[in-house]
């Protein structure tokens, strides 16, 4: 049982990973690949350290795969997946049961900041592209930046975003105090994939 201070602060589950953000994942996540197509838990967790035994009783509970574990400086991370949303889902049950909680003890997520960005500069787009992850920005385009906390939950916006629109995945980082999301493509495309993104942060806010 983890002691009187734990935080559950972000619980995120994910039915369908899509092409993109699957492919982020994969080139970015230490354990076990996901690909496209599989369902997802993430949880985010203080005092950090918790994640080890909660992994531990989901590991040895059901069949999902471990992405990440992951302890930073005042979070701690986790990400399973499976092909299997029965397995996900029991995973993530172990893991509340450990906790001795229920997912509507989460933090409730928001949205901290979003912008639309019409006709990217070029220099713009190359300040971007230094440290993005995903595909490239291109002068010219539409960019979203979106922020929320807790962090975890901007996997959510993510993978939202590239399901509802044909949109390019620059980048999105889940860590921290707030998970960040870069987007680009035509203005259409990016005003649908922002409203998808801005309504799954909502819905796991329910």
């Amino acid at each position: 049982m983890p002691d009187s201070g734990f935080q559950l602060r972000s619980y995120v589950f994910i039915d369908s990973m899509q092409p993109q953000y699957a492919a982020f994942l994969g080139s970015e996540l230490d354990g076990d690949v996901p690909l496209a197509g599989m369902a997802e838990l993430w949880l985010e967790l203080a005092p950090g350290s918790e994640v080890y035994n909660l992994l531990d009783a989901a590991l040895k509970s059901t069949l999902a795969k471990p992405g990440l574990q992951m302890v930073e400086r005042e979070f701690g991370l986790l990400e399973l997946h499976s092909e299997s949303v029965d397995s996900v889902k029991d995973a993530g049950q172990s893991i509340l049961a450990a906790c001795g909680l229920t997912a509507s003890d989460r933090i409730r997520p928001s949205v901290v900041s979003s912008k639309i960005i019409s006709k990217v500069n070029p220099y713009q787009a190359q300040q971007i592209n230094k440290t993005r992850k995903g595909a490239l920005l291109l002068p010219g385009k539409t960019l979203l930046v979106m922020e929320v906390e807790p962090a975890a939950n901007i996997v959510l916006a993510a993978n939202a975003a590239e399901k509802a629109s044909e949109i390019q995945l620059v980048h999105f980082n889940p860590f921290g105090r707030f998970g960040r999301l870069f987007l680009s493509g035509t203005e259409s495309e990016v005003r649908a994939a922002s409203e998808a993104a801005h309504a799954a942060v909502s819905a796991n806010a329910g």
